[in-house]
């Protein structure tokens, strides 16, 4: 029986790949699970939850608390060993939800506190990768997941078993789970590990038909106001659908893979410059989910194009900043029109051309809104060929040819052309200039230790790291030296007799000292002072490399910017670092330098942020020569907002970008004053740092070596 209180997944329409990839993880899911890129609102949630009720019942050893299945038990079930002629009992197919929230004893499970403070004695307690065994696990707005929970998942995902050793639980379970994550990019990216784990990807957009989204629109209405009755009206196809995937998951390991299409698989894969072999297993997998999906015995070349429309694109990205995507035109190429050789003689040519629509069977996928495919009108029926790169704002840069310009160091201007040559002339002589190819940036970090979430940049107490005490808190990790010493001068008292006698009172949690992610907010001098001495593309390189640090260190970050009379928050605090590369690249140029005016916005800026998200730390880093030319007294009124930073206890950097024989030092000045880190432009980089050390080090041996000769 259905959740009646769910919307009905055969109810959803307009999201007719994420239908469709959400199938065939179901039929196969061995296909590795889906990732959901796309805006707010537009049904991601809505379908996934909906799934669970249209996959089939699972038979399981009847009392086992990991879903062990009756004729292929775990040999090492804590719950086992189960004898062969176990009883068997079904339940419906699990979907559990992941919260971002979530602690990691409630992921891998932990030491049953009832039963070690009841009955001192040790037990584990099942978690939720225990829950989610042979089933679903569903993590919404995945790309907010805590980096010690996605260090988790990637163990899970990649051996199939959890394991605990932990508060003196040995513990190790099956954990076969298929991954499913929902995510809006626009408030961030996934770790590259993880994002690797989905099988399969797709990107979803709200329709633009005004048709579509009124129908959308009625659904919606009409099942929040009967939800029973709407559920009732679509129970047909909800039936359909199920069907149509068992009998799928029945036929899938009789599905032929020839080798030409094997081959062609291979010749997509390398195509496309994926990096790896999983590629090519998953789209194997996924090609014979779709033969089976759709009725074939025999993988067609159409069962490898929807395979890999689904599970290429997020395996080409070559870095952070390349915009996903796959060029279809060229995967036509590749796969070539010639007719399938030698198609099953089963099947009908009608078969042979039946969309992979899962709508087929009476339902359809969603928007979050849905209309079924007899509601479209002819004009709006999927052709089953995709559009994802339609929607693309750009074409991947791994498809372009063009030769790609040489590495510019940092501090250093790169040679060719004068500056006009590089710059896009805006009306009233305002310009821009693109940045260079980013390198890897020296760690800049907040001073003293935070509270603020799991990360991987400042030194902060967190919910995952070393050990460093304890504390009497509801929340954490127990801490079982701790427990026992508070529990000891009590013993007497309490009557013990033989074991240790432990209370609620006694419990303490672990303090851990790890990383935690902050608020990197740039603050970038676009002023003409640093064009003029042809410094901006450098200096745009040395930011964007910092952003791509952020990214890989899994920061928030905001861009501010002052040239003219004013500064403007071009980016607020924001989780998605290819947006502000994007707003950087674009930036224009040119004018006076407003300093005291952007050392204001930033401060604005951190203190609306600070109300938002008290615990994430800032870290200001300026970008200027330190000259201040708008406005009456600029020099003093930049020094007063300093002065004032300072006082608020804002970590900064200054980066200095001043250059030339002759030198201000007005950077120097203005991170003195703010109580910042100095650090001239071309020391941005680590390789500098690393570059200096050798050479000082050399210098060392070289005149140890000299003194050596002089002596003897």
């Amino acid at each position: 029986m259905s959740d009646r209180s769910v919307f009905p997944f055969s109810a959803v329409v307009g999201s007719d790949d994420m239908a469709l990839a959400l199938v065939l993880t179901t039929v196969s899911p061995e296909v590795g699970g889906v990732l959901v890129r796309g805006e707010k609102g537009t049904a991601k949630s809505t379908m996934v939850r909906g799934l669970a009720a249209v996959m089939p019942e699972q038979a399981v050893v009847a009392g086992c608390r990991f879903g062990c299945e009756p004729d292929a038990a775990d040999p090492g079930c804590p719950d086992g060993p189960h004898p062969g002629d176990v009883a068997a009992a079904y339940r419906p197919a699990r979907l559990v939800e992941l919260p971002v929230g979530a602690t990691d004893d409630r992921v891998v499970g932990s030491l049953d506190l009832k039963a070690a403070l009841g009955s001192g004695v040790t037990a584990y307690e099942p978690g939720l990768l225990a829950a989610a065994n042979r089933g679903i696990l569903y993590v919404d707005e995945v790309n907010l997941l805590h980096d010690h929970l996605v260090d988790l998942l990637l163990d899970a995902a990649a051996m199939g078993r959890n394991t605990v050793e932990r508060d003196g639980v040995s513990v190790s379970h099956a954990a076969r789970i298929v991954l499913v994550g929902t995510m809006n990019p626009e408030e961030g990216e996934l770790r590259p590990q993880l994002l690797d784990r989905f099988g399969l990807t797709v990107e979803v957009a709200a329709p633009r038909e005004p048709a579509l989204r009124s129908e959308v629109v009625r659904r919606r209405l009409a099942f929040d106001a009967a939800p029973a009755a709407f559920a009732e009206r679509f129970a047909a196809d909800q039936e359909a659908v199920r069907a149509r995937i068992a009998d799928a998951r029945s036929r899938v390991g009789a599905v032929e893979l020839p080798d030409r299409m094997l081959t062609k698989i291979a010749e997509v894969c390398a195509a496309f410059e994926v990096d790896g072999l999983r590629a090519d297993i998953v789209t194997a997998r996924a090609a014979i989910a779709h033969a089976a999906w759709v009725g074939r015995d025999r993988v067609s070349r159409a069962d490898v194009r929807a395979a890999a429309r689904l599970a290429l694109p997020h395996r080409r990205r070559r870095n952070p900043f390349d915009a996903p995507g796959l060029d279809e035109d060229l995967l036509d190429r590749i796969l070539g029109d010639e007719p399938d050789p030698d198609p099953d003689p089963d099947t009908t040519p009608d078969e042979r051309d039946q969309s992979s629509d899962p709508s087929d069977a009476g339902g359809s996928g969603e928007t979050g809104d849905g209309r079924s495919e007899q509601a479209r009108p002819p004009s709006e029926q999927p052709s089953g060929e995709g559009s994802t790169h339609e929607r693309d704002p750009e074409p991947a840069r791994a498809d372009t040819h063009e030769p790609a310009e040489p590495p510019v160091e940092p501090g250093q201007q790169p040679e060719g052309g004068d500056e006009a040559d590089r710059t896009q002339q805006h009306p009233a002589g305002v310009g821009t200039i693109a940045s260079g190819t980013p390198f890897r940036a020296r760690v800049l970090t907040a001073k003293g230790l935070g509270h603020g979430e799991a990360g991987r940049r400042s030194r902060a107490v967190t919910t995952a790291g070393s050990a460093i005490g304890s504390t009497a808190a509801d929340t954490g990790r127990v801490h079982l030296p701790a427990t026992l010493r508070a529990a000891a001068p009590h013993q007497h008292a309490r009557g013990r007799s033989g074991r240790v006698l432990l209370e609620p009172a006694d419990l303490r949690r672990t303090v851990t000292e790890g990383r935690e992610s902050n608020l990197i907010l740039l603050c970038v001098d676009a002023s003409g002072s640093m064009a003029a001495r042809k410094r901006m593309e450098s200096v745009k390189t040395a930011v964007l490399s910092l952003l791509l640090d952020a990214y890989q260190r899994r920061d928030k970050v905001g861009l501010v910017t002052f040239r003219g009379d004013g500064a403007h928050l071009v980016l607020p605090p924001t989780g998605s670092i290819d947006v502000a590369a994007r707003r950087l690249d674009d930036l224009p140029h040119g004018g006076r330098t407003p300093l005291a005016e952007g050392l204001l916005v930033a401060h604005e800026t951190l203190r609306l942020e600070r109300i938002r998200d008290p615990r994430r730390r800032p870290l200001l880093v300026v970008v200027t020569d330190g000259r201040a030319t708008a406005g009456a007294h600029p020099l003093e009124r930049a020094g007063v907002m300093a002065d004032h930073l300072a006082h608020e206890g804002v970590a900064s950097v200054v980066i200095d970008c001043e250059s030339g024989r002759f030198r201000l030092g007005l950077a120097a000045r203005l991170a003195a004053r703010l109580g910042a880190e100095h650090l001239p432009v071309d020391e941005v980089a680590a390789s500098t740092i690393v570059e200096a050390s050798r050479a000082r080090t050399a210098a060392s041996i070289r005149e140890t070596a000299s003194g050596v000769r002089r002596v003897a």
